[in-house]
């Protein structure tokens, strides 16, 4: 049974370190040829995030990873 959209949980919230709380990201021109944005997958466009699942985000070289 999947869960209802209004059952978030609750918590502190944070920005999000991808998106900088604006829901959406710039992809680089050599990958789109072109000037494009993106919704970030991060925080599903929210800007921000429950800050008890900041902790599985990390940054590395390759880009933003979840941890499961």
């Amino acid at each position: 049974m999947e869960k209802d959209p209004k059952d978030k949980p609750k918590g502190k919230k944070v920005i999000c370190p991808s998106c900088n709380g604006n829901g959406f990201i710039k992809v680089p021109y050599h990958l789109a040829r072109e000037e494009a944005v993106a919704q970030c997958n991060v925080c599903k466009s929210e800007g921000e995030l429950n800050e008890s699942t900041l902790d599985t985000i990390y940054i590395d070289a390759d880009g933003l990873h979840r941890l499961q």
